[in-house]
């Protein structure tokens, strides 16, 4: 049974918004900044390159392929059937560790404010908050991403106005021309070097992972052509806006090594100016995007695991419709995992369960999109190599082979580096069996019997 076409185009703007905007963002940038220094800005504006290229790609193939499926199928049909079951699991279980992370800070930020309840409870409450939201009807969800997505969207337009305006001196307790202050001090713009740098690109590309849920959507959008386009453009800007101004006015204003983990660094540098009580209302709005991150993250994996089914990479019965159009069973499975996972955090430090999850979820998405790449470019050499009359596409990867090819350079190499990275390995080790162990059932076992 399809699903339904209830989505319209603000809809699917802000859940390709709400993908990318969370308590990870708001908390995680502090760990970037510290890490990478004022760099940090030019590794965000690279992300966005690399994010902008694997949109391109994957919108060339929703609009010539409308499949119920999105990437999975995409994978399957191009690749091969082994590789579209891996990149389904594998992106399936980034996720199922990613919601976690982000109900979990949520619950960090909700202990800041409200210390009497512990911060697995808040965890939990978030999860659950959030699995109402997913099964309610796809439009109802729709218009919760719609609300959520403006309040992230107006708070950062907040901050950024209120940075300018600390830059120039204007306003603040400290009202004087910062100029290039903060930039050029301890160790300069590449403060812990260039290795450094390279090795948190993963990072950078796991900040803008959820921007493919606007490929996912398209099987619930009432005009695929007229809005995946229109969000494809929109998101270019608004990754400028979302990453690249905030962190260089971050850089710029407050001193990189003073960022951490343990506060959102957007409220530190409210604090550092004179403007507690927007500090302090600034950390309270965080928690919708918590709220709204979660969901739409929830949304994603929830679709990713009906796409396993309805290209028989699961089995039939995960395809079931709620009367309202929800799969049901897709979403009860995936609930119950996400609780699971939730969980642990009344058994682990929550501060070390967070970090642990959010390093586990960028070899996955990385994958995904590698895999998106490799999809668009054997699908056009297909495409051109047709010699019966073929449908014009209505959407071309800009300057392909080139742009596609350096598109899954960039990620590749971003792997390749996460592995050098004695900090980070950890994900990669993590992430290479849920590729590759789906990947060996369905060609040698699950391909013969055909179970499903």
């Amino acid at each position: 049974m399809p699903l339904k076409k209830v989505l319209q185009k603000r809809h699917i703007d802000m859940i390709a918004i709400g993908g990318i905007i969370g308590s990870s963002y708001f908390i995680g940038t502090g760990y970037v900044v510290n890490q990478m220094g004022p760099s940090a800005c030019l590794a965000y504006a690279l992300g966005g390159l690399i994010t902008f290229l694997t949109m391109a790609c994957f919108t060339e193939l929703i609009l010539a392929k409308k499949v119920e499926g999105s990437f999975i199928n995409y994978a399957k049909t191009y690749i091969s059937s082994a590789v579209g079951a891996a990149v389904g699991w594998c992106y399936f279980i980034s996720w199922i560790v990613y919601v976690p992370s982000e109900c979990i800070a949520g619950g960090i930020l909700l202990h800041h404010f409200f210390p009497l309840i512990s911060v697995p409870f808040y965890a939990l409450f978030l999860g659950l908050l959030i699995a109402c939201i997913n099964l309610k009807a796809v439009k109802a969800f729709g218009e919760m991403e719609y609300i959520l997505s403006i309040i992230k969207l107006s708070i950062i337009a907040l901050f950024s106005i209120i940075g300018i305006l600390i830059f120039f001196g204007l306003i603040g307790n400290q009202k004087e021309f910062i100029g290039t202050r903060y930039l050029g001090e301890n160790g300069g713009f590449f403060a812990k070097g260039l290795f450094i740098f390279l090795s948190n690109l993963v990072i950078m590309i796991s900040s803008f992972q959820g921007t493919e849920i606007i490929g996912i959507t398209a099987s619930e959008s009432k005009n695929p052509e007229e809005t995946v386009p229109r969000s494809l453009k929109q998101i270019t800007w608004r990754l400028l806006y979302i990453y690249f101004i905030p962190t260089l006015i971050i850089v710029s204003i407050f001193p990189w090594q003073d960022a951490s983990l343990k506060r959102s660094v957007f409220s530190e540098v409210l604090l550092k100016y004179g403007f507690s009580n927007i500090a302090q209302a600034f950390g309270v709005l965080i928690i919708a995007g918590s709220i709204s991150c979660s969901s739409s993250g929830l949304y994603s994996t929830i679709r990713s695991l009906y796409s396993l089914s309805a290209t028989n990479l699961a089995p039939k019965t995960i395809q079931k419709l709620s009367k309202s159009g929800v799969p049901i069973n897709a979403s009860l499975i995936t609930i119950a995992f996400v609780l699971l996972v939730i969980s642990l955090s009344f058994f682990i430090d929550p501060d070390s369960l967070y970090t642990n999850l959010l390093a586990l979820t960028g070899f996955g998405g990385s994958i995904c999109w590698i895999t998106i790449c490799f999809s668009q470019y054997y699908f056009r050499k297909k495409h051109n190599q047709c010699k019966q009359e073929k449908k014009p596409l209505i959407y071309k990867m800009p300057f392909y082979p080139s742009l596609t090819m350096t598109a899954i350079g960039l990620q590749i190499f971003a792997l390749v580096v996460l592995y050098l990275s004695k900090d980070l390995r950890f994900s990669f080790y993590f992430g290479i069996p849920t590729f590759v162990l789906p990947f060996l059932i369905y060609k040698y076992y699950l391909k013969k019997k055909r179970p499903f």
